[in-house]
């Protein structure tokens, strides 16, 4: 049996992981320009094979600040969001003009954007559930496991929200020498308590989003005349109501906010076709 074949096996006798990520070290300005002119190599290949993509069904994402790279990239990397977009089998996210800070500060812009466009409450953004959905990861479940190649510590600001709950991986092995092994060793290392953390933690989110309704409904029944502590029924469909209008108002605004980016992209990618 091959070592591929064991691997696999291997791999499948515990839980199976659905996000990996691979970050490495911070590098220099020349080494910088080098990954951008290989990524122009890239994705243009990329758009070379779009038969191929479409065949095996994989949508490609970018993520990150696309206006801090060179035009030509960006309209690259827009036109192969934009053929692939369609897919839904396998999702390829690659991170470009990231930090995690720059992430973080955008959402808050976005929701920003939401109270001014009146498609959002102010009060909606403190529902840290809508900020999760207003990062460049939204379409994606958060890291199982994120890998630090080179051995440098601490993390660096790389998907510093999404991986609060993940299993952090630090390797000292170089990518460009990562072999199947050092990727079933990270996998080996504290997965298994995951879920758990984050099963708790979504529980924890619900109460104290359910706390906070809760006394938005007492000070809504006093401003109407009515005793905070009424009626339990007319209690249960005062918080119905304020939870589907935050429902409807967030999916609306989240709905628009795709609008935006999808026009822009598909605009962005046509401008050198």
């Amino acid at each position: 049996m091959s070592w591929m074949k064991e691997g696999e096996l291997i791999i499948k006798a515990g839980p199976m992981l659905k996000h990996i990520n691979i970050e490495s070290f911070k590098r220099s300005k020349s080494q910088v320009d080098g990954l951008m002119d290989l990524a122009r190599q890239k994705f243009s290949c990329l758009m070379e094979e779009n038969e191929k993509l479409q065949k095996h069904e994989l949508c490609i994402r970018v993520l990150g600040g696309l206006r801090l790279l060179p035009l030509n990239l960006q309209e690259l990397t827009a036109q192969a969001v934009q053929a692939t977009k369609s897919c839904n089998k396998c999702f390829l996210n690659v991170c470009f003009g990231y930090t995690s800070c720059h992430e973080i500060s955008n959402a808050m812009r976005e929701m920003a954007w939401g109270v001014e466009q009146g498609l959002l409450d102010p009060s909606d953004i403190s529902d840290e559930s809508l900020l999760n959905k207003c990062l460049y990861t939204n379409h994606s479940p958060h890291p199982d496991i994120l890998v630090q190649t080179a051995g440098e510590l601490p993390p660096s600001d790389f998907l510093l929200w999404q991986t609060s709950y993940s299993c952090l991986v630090f390797q000292h092995v170089l990518w460009s020498e990562y072999t199947f092994w050092n990727f079933f060793e990270a996998i080996q290392m504290g997965h298994s308590m995951l879920q758990k953390a984050r099963d708790m933690y979504a529980e924890e989110r619900e109460r104290q989003q359910l706390e906070r309704d809760q006394a938005a409904v007492t000070e809504q029944l006093l401003q109407e005349g009515l005793q905070a502590s009424g009626d339990a029924q007319l209690r249960r469909a005062h918080l119905h109501k304020l939870s589907t209008r935050r429902k409807d108002q967030v999916q609306g605004f989240l709905q628009a906010s795709e609008v935006k980016r999808a026009d822009w992209l598909a605009c962005l990618g046509t401008a050198s076709a």
